[in-house]
């Protein structure tokens, strides 16, 4: 016991103060270990600039002591980072992390404190140093201590520099990558607003999110309706008054309506209006409203509204028609020009070159009967264009004594290339008269003069349209009937394709020389697959003639594209054939006037069936015709009313018409003749 307390008296204090005290060892054993530590920390790492690595000099045991432990557990590299940060964010404590509740007992003292966000901001914070860890160091104006900028320091400082710049760059392309988004979204959206409403109001206003844009419209149009409906009754009722007021309010709302077909149209009155005879509504249903009288009174005006709708049909297929049947004023001021240029030309200048191939059967011969000068160059020319050797094609063109003249010259001053050209008169064919072909004599006759010109003339324009199809000029035209007259007027021919003058030509029609007809006289693409051209359709098949002879369903086919071999005709006596049929229908009982049923009955069970890319029909009345097989098709065909030299055409489809005319010619513009 004496020699314990002997030792712990030397170590700790007197021997009346430290006897068997358990308290001092604890204090002092605490001691002896905090005391590193608390310095370490105290210190924060702080080493001079001035000297290199760790100098020994100037610090005490307990520091040597610290940085030796730290050297064994640490290299180097990572010291020098340690000893770069501390320097360059300055004195840390404990206290920083209390108050400012950062990851680490560090506070930053001396420098600018920066942060982030969506753009950096930077804001200088003065600060005074908790310990001297630094004397006589002065600060620069960007919170930096200029008296310790050592390498290591400048360069970690440019890295911070660095990310901020690149920080900033990112932000500022987000916001960049953000605007251009939202303008393709306002374009986008721009895109769907209809162009009839831009200009007549903001697209921003509340009013456009209305579904029906016509619904004011709409429910002005029904008041007007019910306001005639009560004006009946009025006037049934002798309720003059109530009469005159409803029949000023109907003309007041007609006014405000005007021609408008959305809201955005109405006069600015027709709010005002609309209120207004919705008060007169309601005074005349308190005084008038009977359900059966309005019953009535509505059914009268629904059956007078569809009159008017077949009346307004009936015009509008009478005027269409009529489109059909006229030339326009360029086309016959074309013709006339020429007219008068080929009277003029010398005889000897009057005659086509090659002659001799006229009558040659290896070539490849076309019939074309056209009093059209300008759809017939464009048959012509789009043949000649895509043949694969013009020169071995020949044109064989008839048109009447009017168009001659013009038909010649305009070929003769643009001649068709290599191929062979040559044109005639059909009054010159003396063969074909009254005595030898029926449909001349039938046209000739009082009966079908009467029908023509006399008892089935219109009044008006609806009571006019119902057989006016069957009046156009061309079924009096003995050019339409010439088709039937093949191996008469070309008899040293073996083959011949029949063009009509209302088609274009896409591609080489050589390949139709080599199709095998198996022994029918009429190649020709058929027109079946709708119900409607089928033979019940053009024949009357309650005519036991008809209904004997010919199926109902019988499948139709098309004229304007047709391959005839002429030496089967002649055989099979086709024209005879045609002349029987043609004398049985003097009356007009087995069918209208046209050359399509007449030739469905000549050719019955004589058509060979071609592939429907050689001729694609409708382009002259179906507007949804499929533009691929417009493309791809060999010959299209603009049957109907809307031809591609009328106004009345079809806008989509008239360019593969046009193309083949140049609008150039001297003659054109001097017909004013323009696409």
């Amino acid at each position: 016991m004496t020699l314990r307390r002997g030792g712990l008296s030397g170590v700790g204090g007197p021997r009346s103060r430290g006897n068997g005290s358990r308290f001092s060892v604890v204090v002092l054993v605490l001691f002896s270990v905090l005391t590193p530590l608390i310095f370490f920390f105290g210190r924060g790492l702080h080493v001079s600039d001035q000297t290199s690595g760790f100098p020994k000099q100037n610090l005490d045991w307990r520091e040597r002591l610290a940085l030796q432990s730290i050297k064994s557990l640490l290299s180097k590299e990572v010291i020098d980072v340690i000893t770069t940060s501390t320097a360059d964010l300055g004195q840390l404590s404990l206290d920083s992390f209390r108050k400012n509740n950062v990851s680490a007992s560090w506070k930053v003292s001396g420098i600018e404190t920066s942060v982030d966000n969506d753009s950096t901001s930077q804001k200088a914070a003065d600060v005074k140093q908790e310990t001297p860890g630094i004397k006589g160091g002065k600060v620069s104006d960007d919170g930096h201590s200029q008296s310790h900028d050592s390498p290591a320091k400048v360069l970690r400082r440019q890295l911070r520099e660095k990310r901020r710049e690149k920080r900033a760059a990112f932000l500022s392309q987000q916001d960049d990558e953000a605007s251009v988004k939202l303008e393709n979204a306002a374009i986008e959206h721009s895109k769907s607003v209809d162009s009839a409403v831009l200009g007549k109001y903001s697209i921003w206003r509340k009013e456009n999110e209305n579904e029906n844009p016509d619904s004011t419209v709409r429910l002005m149009r029904d008041q007007i309706i019910m306001a005639k409906v009560y004006i009946n009754i009025a006037k049934m009722k002798n309720k003059g008054d109530l009469l005159q007021e409803l029949q000023t309010r109907v003309k007041e709302s007609h006014r405000a309506l005007g021609e408008a077909t959305v809201d955005a149209d109405l006069h600015h009155s027709a709010p005002e209006k609309l209120k207004a005879m919705g008060q007169v509504l309601s005074k005349a249903k308190g005084e008038l409203y009977d359900c059966k009288s309005v019953t009535g009174s509505l059914r009268a005006m629904l059956q007078t509204a569809d009159e008017e709708v077949r009346s307004l049909k009936k015009q509008s297929t009478f005027l269409s028609q009529l489109a059909a049947k006229t030339i326009p004023n360029a086309i016959h001021c074309l013709s006339m020009r020429l007219t008068i240029e080929y009277h003029l030309l010398p005889l000897e200048k009057r005659k086509f070159p090659r002659s001799e191939n006229l009558e040659n059967p290896n070539l490849y011969h076309y019939a074309l009967f056209s009093d059209n000068v300008l759809a017939a160059s464009v048959v012509v020319n789009s043949t000649v264009m895509n043949a694969k050797d013009p020169s071995k094609h020949v044109f064989h063109l008839v048109t009447d004594k009017l168009n001659f003249g013009a038909m010649n010259m305009w070929f003769l001053l643009n001649p068709p290339g290599k191929a062979t050209i040559h044109v005639e008169n059909v009054d010159e064919f003396k063969w074909l008269n009254s005595s030898y072909c029926p449909v001349l004599r039938q046209l000739e006759s009082a009966a079908m003069k009467d029908y023509y010109f006399k008892s089935g003339q219109p009044n008006n324009l609806a009571s006019g349209s119902s057989n006016l199809k069957y009046r156009n000029p061309k079924y009096l035209s003995m050019l339409n009937h010439l088709r039937f007259y093949l191996p008469q007027v070309y008899p040293k021919l073996d083959k011949i394709l029949f063009l009509d003058d209302d088609i274009v030509v896409q591609k080489d029609l050589t390949g139709l020389w080599s199709v095998n007809l198996r022994g029918k006289v009429n190649g020709a693409v058929e027109t079946c697959g709708e119900s409607f051209h089928r033979f019940d359709k053009y024949l009357n098949f309650s005519n036991p003639k008809i209904g004997k002879n010919f199926d109902p369903n019988a499948c139709g086919w098309a004229y304007g594209m047709n391959m005839f071999d002429l030496k089967e005709w002649k055989k099979k006596d086709i024209t005879g054939i045609y002349h029987k049929w043609q004398n049985w229908n003097e009356e007009r009982t087995l069918w209208k006037l046209g050359t399509l049923p007449p030739g469905l009955i000549t050719f019955y069970g004589l058509t060979h069936p071609l592939e429907k890319s050689w001729h694609v029909l409708g382009l002259g009345y179906n507007p949804s015709v499929d533009k691929r097989e417009i493309e791809n098709a060999a010959v299209v065909h603009y049957n109907g009313n809307m031809k591609p030299w009328l106004e009345i055409a079809m806008t989509k489809y008239r360019p593969y018409w046009t193309k083949y005319i140049k609008y150039d010619h001297p003659y054109l513009r001097s017909c004013k003749l323009s696409e």
